[in-house]
């Protein structure tokens, strides 16, 4: 048996509405929000009393989402401060294909935007970065070159 496909990567925000503005203004589709809670969210989480407002965003090729989620109950909480270093274990960030990496950057600037380090370029086959979005998210930007 083997899994059919990747259906979304989730991530816990505070600020919904900057997060979506994020994803949004990099390209995604916002799918729909909805708020979720009861016996089946207390069991899949592992969690108690669970209330949490959802946004589910595609991809414009439909085949890659991102859930955000925003706890009500119980409170979220952090291990350590947002603006980690990349080398952190765990989940460390979602990378994105775009056709035009300086542009993409210019737009998500106002939405918080930072560079983590710099754009860069492998070979004669892309250019790289990693900018820093909206609750320290890491988001990795990819240009393919010719």
């Amino acid at each position: 048996m083997a899994i059919q496909r990747m259906d979304n990567v989730g991530i816990v925000v505070e600020d919904m509405d900057a997060a979506i503005a994020f994803f949004v203004e990099l390209g995604m589709e916002l799918e729909g929000r909805a708020e979720v809670g009861g016996l089946f969210a207390d069991q899949c989480t592992g969690l108690k009393g669970v209330q949490c407002d959802i946004a589910m965003l595609r991809t414009p090729d439909g085949n890659s989402r991102l859930e955000l989620a925003k706890y009500l109950s119980p409170a979220a909480s952090s291990d350590g401060p947002r603006n980690r270093p990349h080398n952190v274990l765990g989940t460390h960030r979602v990378m994105f294909a775009v056709d035009d990496i300086e542009d993409t950057i210019a737009r998500l600037r106002p939405h918080g935007a930072e560079l983590v380090g710099e754009l860069a370029q492998y070979e004669d086959s892309y250019r790289l970065c990693y900018i820093r979005g909206p609750e320290g998210i890491i988001v990795g930007l990819a240009q393919q070159l010719s």
